[in-house]
């Protein structure tokens, strides 16, 4: 059944890159701006192609597709588009139907669902052909698309997590500007400062120093390793306990409890978007995010936003790169070649790198991320430049795929802090609670 389009209008571009994009799609021959859906008429071959990310994401996207389309008039291409939490709602939806889109973009914790279920394609003999050019991408970061020995996926981009932080509000109230090896004690002190200023955000509540990352299980995650631990032992199996999590747990919620990390009103608003965060409401001096992301907090905190590394452990360092994101292919697509097609367009093409530039971070075939490197400015320059240090100072190769429950453990995780939070529960508590109902769905 044909899906009707939904790409969202191009007319005006984001804020952090609008006047660049339109400069560079200008200069790109046979690569229109658009002002508007393009046309569908006299397609051979319609896929669709789906993704979650902001507005910004969405016009390069779109861009990208665009000219694909044009260096392959006989395929259309279908674009939509949804916040996180929404679109992962939806992909749920749709493989539980057996209806998963043409070409969809995947988050490195659902490989393992999918790929185990049915709903995604092989993409081994489209490599195999070279319709899919995997040489130019780093062998550690294609791995991550594997399941059972099977490629489902390619990354879309490398990144890893980082610190956003206020560069004004850290220097009013004496606070270094965070070096790699700081810790997460010195984190912490970090927003007892900016705390202490007494700030008030818009809406009139306290504006803290930091996010309250007791909900972020991806913050426990980095939390965990710098500590020598892994999410995960196996397929099956957590590679951490009970007095783990409850000590994340009591670290954290006695941040709240000295009103040092958003409150849990405030947390409790946290969604897929930097909007929904505390620092994107100017509730917070600090927010934990992928560098993907940062991308969206210039244009609602300003141009004094900046990324800094992931705290350590006394100097253990937790963080890795990961793909940002996956893309793969239904396997009910009747396209599966010009799906191929779409997907090596959009990760091997030097005019799509371009257009793309570092939405999804670091572009995943190296010679691409070199060649954009030189160009960029502002804080699509700061994200790859972080990428770059933070390689130089050191990660670990990112741990196996999740196993299959952890897309519902990742909203249980958020949920059992909740009441942690809302002081319904204790740390010790939650956490044993957590860890049962993670051992029933990893069985």
């Amino acid at each position: 059944m044909t899906r009707p389009s939904i790409r969202r209008r191009r007319g005006t571009l984001g804020a952090a890159a609008g006047t660049a994009l339109a400069l560079l799609l200008a200069g790109l021959t046979g690569c229109s701006s658009g002002n508007g859906p393009s046309t569908e008429a006299g397609g051979k071959v319609t896929l669709t192609f789906t993704w979650w990310g902001n507005e910004d994401r969405a016009q390069r996207t779109n861009a990208a597709v665009d000219l694909f389309e044009k260096r392959h008039p006989g395929v259309t291409v279908r674009t939509s588009f949804a916040g996180y939490e929404a679109y992962v709602q939806k992909l749920a939806t749709q493989a539980a139907g057996g209806d998963l889109p043409d070409v969809a973009q995947l988050d490195y914790r659902q490989i393992s669902q999918y790929a185990g279920s049915g709903t995604l394609l092989d993409l081994g003999p489209y490599i195999k052909n070279h319709t899919l050019r995997t040489a130019g991408f780093d062998e550690g970061l294609t791995r991550t698309g594997v399941y059972e020995d099977r490629q489902y996926a390619l990354p879309m981009g490398r990144g890893s997590t980082g610190i956003v932080y206020d560069s004004a509000v850290f220097e009013k109230a004496g606070v270094a500007t965070p070096r790699p090896g700081w810790t997460w004690d010195d984190w912490a002190e970090a927003g007892k400062k900016v705390s202490a200023l007494g700030m008030k955000g818009p809406n009139g509540h306290a504006y803290t120093g930091l996010s309250d990352i007791g909900v972020n299980e991806d913050a426990f995650e980095t939390w965990l390793r710098s500590k020598g631990r892994n999410l995960y032992a196996s397929q099956h199996q957590l590679g951490f306990t009970a007095d783990d999590l409850t000590e994340f747990w009591t670290f954290t919620d006695k941040l709240r409890r000295q009103g040092v990390v958003s409150q849990a009103k405030d947390t409790a608003q946290i969604g897929g978007a930097v909007e929904d965060t505390p620092m994107g409401r100017g509730l917070a001096a600090t927010d934990f995010n992928w560098d993907a992301p940062f991308l969206g907090y210039p244009p609602l905190v300003g141009e004094n936003v900046h990324l800094a590394p992931v705290p350590t452990t006394d100097g253990s360092v937790g963080q890795y790169f990961k793909p940002t994101m996956l893309i793969g292919v239904g396997a009910g697509s009747q396209h599966p070649k010009e799906a191929a097609e779409l997907i090596d367009f959009l990760l091997n093409d030097p005019d799509a790198g371009t257009i793309l530039g570092v939405t999804r971070s670091t572009p995943p075939n190296q010679k691409i991320a070199a060649a954009i490197g030189k160009s960029l400015t502002g804080p699509e320059k700061e994200v790859y430049d972080y990428g770059r240090k933070i390689a130089a100072y050191g990660t670990e190769a990112p741990p196996m795929a999740p196993p299959r429950g952890d897309v519902v453990l990742q909203v249980a995780f958020t949920r059992t802090y909740q009441r942690v939070a809302y002081e319904m529960q204790s740390p010790r508590g939650a956490a044993e609670d957590f860890v049962a109902e993670a051992k029933r769905e990893l069985r």
